[in-house]
């Protein structure tokens, strides 16, 4: 699994013209599911995106998580995070994961994420979404789930 997880001030998605989703400070995580990430990847990236230190403490430093500051986040999913652009004009996506099999594993990244405790907001599976976002810091960082031929690293 492949996650671009920008630190937010808000952060909102809409729909047709519908808002479907909107926070304040918090996280957008745009997330891509590719061919070999099973239910097995979830765990580790529901993990890291709660308890990634990556909002400030009183000092100003990165040292504090969505759970201890009780943030809120919005999860989108994002198939051309898997989009390789090496050769020709057009990315290729055939490294993202079938829709249907990637639909459940975004899912289950959201349930496990409520789970926690945690307020998550959604995008709509598969459809023309707006995202807009105002970016904290700017932080922005890449994640990558080490799979199950890696050992994780933390």
């Amino acid at each position: 699994m492949r996650a671009v997880v920008q630190r937010v001030l808000e952060a909102s998605v809409t729909v047709e013209g519908q808002r479907v989703s909107e926070i304040g400070p918090g996280l957008l995580v745009l997330l891509g599911v590719g061919k070999g990430d099973t239910e097995a990847d979830v765990p580790w990236m529901v993990e890291k995106l709660a308890t990634m230190r990556i909002f400030e403490d009183a000092e100003g430093k990165m040292n504090l998580s969505l759970e201890d500051t009780s943030r809120q986040l919005i999860v989108v999913s994002q198939f051309t995070l898997y989009g390789d652009t090496r050769k020709g004009r057009r990315p290729s996506f055939i490294d993202a994961l079938e829709p249907v099999a990637a639909k459940a594993l975004y899912e289950r990244t959201c349930e496990l994420l409520r789970q926690r405790g945690l307020s998550v907001g959604t995008g709509i599976f598969a459809a023309d979404m707006k995202v807009a976002l105002v970016n904290d810091g700017p932080v922005t960082l890449l994640l990558e789930s080490p799979g199950p031929a890696t050992p994780s690293k933390g």
